[in-house]
């Protein structure tokens, strides 16, 4: 068999038959057949060369999703904005960007019951971008005032997991007013630490977001 000269390009076609075939079917319908007939002729021996399974799949998308419009390096460059700011506004940034997305992703929190693997992965991720992201941010709102000195790892760990997994549909269990409480709760436990993310526009977009989730 002649071997593929474009390895990386047939990774990027799978990845692209994922997105669409967990946008139209939802993850849980989707087959690993299905993402094969969405891959404009590639065959099924070439999906798991490059892809255990369509959980793998999954992984590799949500990547895709975050580092295509990374809310985080837009706001870095932002010197007219302290460092609350720039996380503020790259919660914002993130909050918006998931209407876009929202098919795949709200995928992820019904994945996240059911697969420790994918679990582990998203844990893995989140620590990662808690270092590489969220922290700069807080230790440059700790220099020039704008938060309150905490210790800026332990902050920016906090930040994500309130975020990224008990405000997500992992633990969605409730309705609208279930889920404003825990929005709630998290402003406030965030105002503990210094970190005041809250304005109307927050709001909004915080609205718009558990309409999203309770679909």
């Amino acid at each position: 068999m002649p071997r593929n000269k474009y390895p990386e390009e047939t990774r990027e076609k799978i990845i692209d038959a994922g997105f669409q075939t967990f946008s139209e079917k939802g993850y849980e319908e989707s087959t690993v057949l299905d993402i094969v007939a969405n891959m404009n002729g590639l065959t099924r021996g070439a999906f798991y060369h490059h892809f255990k399974s369509k959980e793998k799949v999954l992984s590799a998308v949500c990547e895709r999703i975050f580092y295509n419009n990374n809310p985080f390096e837009k706001v870095r460059e932002e010197k007219n904005l302290s460092g609350l700011e720039k996380l503020r506004k790259a919660l914002k940034n993130n909050m918006a960007r998931q209407r876009t997305d929202f098919a795949v992703l709200n995928s992820v929190g019904k994945t996240l019951n059911n697969s420790p693997q994918f679990f582990m992965w998203q844990m893995e991720f989140n620590a990662s971008l808690s270092r590489k992201y969220v922290q700069p941010l807080i230790e440059e709102g700790i220099a020039d005032g704008s938060i309150r000195e905490q210790d800026p790892q332990v902050l920016a760990e906090l930040f994500v997991v309130l975020f990224s997994f008990w405000l997500g549909s992992a633990f969605l269990t409730g309705d609208a007013a279930y889920m404003e409480s825990k929005a709630t709760a998290i402003i406030e436990i965030l105002e503990q630490f210094g970190l005041s993310i809250y304005d109307e526009e927050f709001e909004e977009l915080g609205q718009a977001w558990i309409e999203n989730e309770l679909q």
